[in-house]
């Protein structure tokens, strides 16, 4: 019997010893996913510009499309174009500010 207890602590000790080895270099790496975020950041930044020339593109094509509707339902004798004027004009805000918001996230 004394022999299965020498055998036992050994044995213990040598999974608690192997159980912190393991746990002081997990703790040491890097956390996972910072590599990631700042890969994302970097390509988001890289393409900053574009995204803000595709938003004002769409806003001015929007707001073109929007304000010839407009016109068109007014001189076809439709005056009641108050909901359609707000959609459009709101969608043509929303797209402006498209850019505005993403420089503010990614601090550009």
């Amino acid at each position: 019997m004394r022999n299965y207890k020498k055998i036992h602590f050994i044995r213990a000790a040598t999974l608690t010893a192997l159980f912190c080895c393991l746990t002081i270099s997990l703790l040491a790496q890097e956390p996972p996913g910072i590599q990631e975020f700042g890969d994302a950041t970097r390509m988001v930044k890289s393409q900053y510009h574009a995204l803000t020339a595709t938003a004002s593109i769409l806003g001015a094509i929007f707001g073109l499309v929007g304000g010839l509707r407009v016109y068109n339902n007014w001189q076809s004798g439709k005056h009641h174009i108050d909901a359609q004027v707000m959609g459009w004009l709101g969608a043509f805000i929303f797209l402006q500010l498209i850019a505005v918001i993403i420089g503010g996230i990614y601090g550009i």
